[in-house]
C-alpha cells in the first residue's frame, strides 16, 4: 500500500513538473509610434549641482503613458545625463533607459 502511494506522489509530481516546462505564451500586438515628448517650463533646481532628467513615454500594457522628469544630483563630478528614447526597430521599438556617461 506504501509503495502505491510513493508511486503516485512521483507520477503526480512529474506530471507537474513537466507541465511547468511548458511556459507562458505571448502574443504581439501592434502599437503606435510614441508621441512626442513634452516640453514645459522646469523651474528651478532644487539646489546646486542638481541635473533635470527629461520624462519619457513609457508603454504601459498598448497605451502610452508619460512618465514625469525631475531634478536629480549626478552620481560623480563632470556625470552627463543621457535621456531615455525610444528607438524604431525593425516593425517596433527598443526603449533606452535613462542612464549617467
Amino acid at each position: 500500500m506504501r509503495v502505491k502511494k510513493m508511486l503516485l506522489a512521483a507520477t503526480l509530481l512529474a506530471a507537474t513538473a513537466v507541465s511547468a516546462c511548458g511556459g507562458p505564451r505571448y502574443y504581439g500586438y501592434s502599437v503606435p509610434p510614441p508621441p512626442p515628448p513634452r516640453y514645459g517650463v522646469l523651474g528651478y533646481a532644487p539646489g546646486p549641482g542638481y541635473v533635470w532628467a527629461d520624462g519619457f513615454y513609457d508603454l504601459r500594457g498598448s497605451r502610452w503613458v508619460w512618465v514625469p522628469g525631475y531634478w536629480v544630483r549626478p552620481p560623480r563630478p563632470r556625470a552627463v545625463w543621457v535621456r531615455p528614447y525610444w528607438e524604431p526597430r525593425g516593425r517596433g521599438y527598443y526603449f533606452h533607459r535613462g542612464r549617467w556617461r
